[in-house]
This record gives structure tokens, C-alpha cells and sequence, in this order.
């Protein structure tokens, strides 16, 4: 079976942050300080680009076995890319007052912090940490 390529390193966050152009480096900042307080552990750097908060292990039907972040983001050229494991099935209606967003199967796609409604964003993302601890 084939390894994951994107591992928890022990690179440092601050140092990915200050390589982060403006205006997604203060997004990505705000996140961190956020998603720090949600998750109530540090961040750290998955992969180059992924800076994840909490850890899991995950064993899938097909018997692939992987170490993984509960929740994360990367701060991407054309905006800021959450990673909410258990997808969005359940935040319909959050999603709908959230603001200007693209999602796909469990990733959430923002072009600024500033556009989304910041007490849906927090809610959504609680809730997902919630939903990851609880399976």
C-alpha cells in the first residue's frame, strides 16, 4: 500500500506563515489563532502547505491505514482551503448564511476571511471538531 505523502512535519508554522503573501497571510493568521482556540491544541505543518490542528488515526474499509489532522486549512493562491473531514452534509443551513463560498467533498473554499459571516464560520468549524471527536 501506497504511503501518505502529506505527514505531519515538525517544521515550523511560523515560518510557513511568513512565506505567505498578503492579504492570505493575515487570513491564515486569523485562522490559525481561531482554529487554535476551537481545537484547544497548537498547530502544526502537514505536507509544505497544510497547517492542521489535533491528530486522528483513520482506518478505511479498504484496509488503508493513515495519521491524520481533525481539522485544517492551507492558505492557497486563490484562497483559503479548509479541510473539514466529516464534509458538509450537516451544515446545509450554515452554509447557506455563511457568505461567498465553494465547497466540495470536505473541503471549504474561501477567497477572503473578511467575506465570510465570522459567527457561521465558527460555528461551522466547531462543529465539525465536535463531529471528529465524537466518531
Amino acid at each position: 500500500m501506497a504511503e501518505n505523502k502529506t505527514t505531519r512535519t515538525d517544521a515550523s508554522v511560523e515560518d510557513f506563515l511568513a512565506t505567505v503573501p498578503e492579504p492570505r497571510q493575515s487570513d491564515a493568521r486569523e485562522l490559525t489563532t481561531l482554529l487554535t482556540e476551537l481545537a484547544g491544541c497548537r498547530p502544526a505543518l502537514w505536507g509544505d502547505a497544510i497547517i492542521g490542528f489535533g491528530e486522528r488515526h483513520l482506518v478505511y474499509p479498504s484496509g488503508r491505514e493513515l495519521d491524520w489532522f481533525e481539522i485544517g486549512f492551507s492558505p492557497r493562491k486563490t484562497s483559503l482551503t479548509l479541510y473539514l473531514t466529516e464534509g458538509f452534509d450537516r451544515y446545509a443551513e450554515l452554509l447557506a448564511r455563511l457568505g461567498p463560498h465553494k465547497h466540495t467533498v470536505s473541503c471549504l473554499h474561501l477567497k477572503r476571511l473578511a467575506d465570510a459571516d465570522r459567527d457561521v464560520l465558527t460555528e461551522l468549524l466547531a462543529g465539525s471538531i465536535a463531529a471528529v471527536r465524537a466518531s
